[in-house]
């Protein structure tokens, strides 16, 4: 079904609350997940509300999010998440980052001890908004083998980068260092489907498209043993660099064994202590149009800059309503019948 944004962010901001969240965290961590789902990526939307709830029952997620600054000097920013809520402590971070490249001209932060951020790509959006680059990584528990390995040992670890433009469109890449990110196999797993060949291999490292298998097993790391080394030296900065949980010692989100340890890494660039904002802009603008008037591939009809299917992702959710799967629906309607609230998703539904 197809459903209003507001309503979805009514629902998210409902549960956080009931659970103990207070209004203001409620509301960055609702709004992140419902634009993961807007921009076509529900592996990081509303499916993970039961789970953060479940892990505020446990005790596994301290609530409010209490951040203490453990350094703040010149250019940078260390910040301990207290076990809280990743999207709090990451939204705090890429704010940090943004002050300090405004007097600096370049802003990083590092996070430690926090949980799952959701959607990278909203945190470097924030500088873009500010006429900064903006740069976000994080690290996750083990599921891909370093190469040559079948043992699970580094996250997927993400990266995400967004520059703004003129007239066009802001670019920008959210990606994992896996072929697939681990929430597109527990989604195949939800809805019942198989995985394509190469995402993934089983627990003999022989390659399978049983999204079972594929999650006792491991991921397959991007351009082999490239996606090895980034995801490597991501581990290093947001984990072992942060102070925070490293390699086989991040713990999964999806169960409740534990803090998981995550760290994260903002970073704002200042483009105007480079060049004026406007010549960037004229710039970016005619470097867009360059790549997207350069020669196709056969049966290509357009090229696409990053970011840009999720950009009309969100522009086709604001018309349409946002598409939530049917198993997504069921399980947040289970659990608002749990927290006792009448509301429900098909309220919110578009009809055609």
């Amino acid at each position: 079904m197809r459903v209003k944004a507001d309503h979805l962010k009514k629902i998210g901001l409902s549960l956080l609350q009931s659970a103990g969240v207070a209004y203001q965290e409620a509301l960055i961590v609702a709004e992140n997940l419902v634009e993961a789902e807007m921009r076509g990526v529900p592996t990081h939307g509303i499916n993970m509300l039961p789970t953060i709830i479940q892990r505020i029952e446990h005790n596994q997620i301290e609530v409010p999010t209490k951040l203490k600054v453990i350094a703040d000097e010149k250019a940078i920013t260390h910040i301990d998440g207290g076990n809280g809520l990743g999207q709090v402590a990451a939204t705090e971070g890429m704010g940090r980052s943004i002050e300090k490249a405004r007097e600096f001209g370049v802003g990083l932060s590092l996070i430690r001890n926090t949980n799952n951020i959701g959607l990278l790509a909203l945190y470097s959006l924030i500088a873009t908004e500010e006429k900064m680059i903006g740069v976000c990584m994080c690290n996750g528990a083990a599921s891909m083998a370093p190469w040559g390995g079948a043992e699970p040992f580094f996250g997927t670890n993400p990266f995400s980068i967004a520059a703004p433009t003129g007239t066009e469109e802001t670019v920008v890449l959210d990606m994992s260092t896996a072929v697939a990110a681990r929430g597109k196999i527990r989604r195949a797993v939800r809805m019942k489907e198989p995985i394509p060949y190469g995402w993934a291999l089983d627990e003999r490292g022989v390659p399978t498209t049983d999204p079972e298998e594929a999650l006792k097993g491991t991921l397959v790391p991007i351009g082999e043993h490239k996606g090895y080394g980034m995801a490597f030296f991501i581990d290093l900065i947001c984990g072992l660099l942060s102070g925070s949980a490293y390699a086989r010692a991040v713990r999964t989100f999806h169960r409740p064994e534990g803090p998981t340890g995550v760290g994260v890494m903002t970073m704002a660039i200042d483009i105007s202590r480079f060049m004026p904002i406007s010549r960037f802009a004229e710039l970016m603008n005619e470097h867009i149009r360059a790549i997207r008037s350069s020669t196709k591939a056969k049966g290509h009809e357009k090229i696409y800059l990053p970011g840009e299917i999720e950009t009309e992702n969100m522009r086709l959710s604001r018309e349409q309503g946002v598409e939530i799967d049917l198993p997504v629906s069921l399980s947040i309607d289970s659990l608002l019948k749990k927290m006792g609230m009448s509301i429900r998703i098909e309220e919110g539904e578009i009809k055609e």
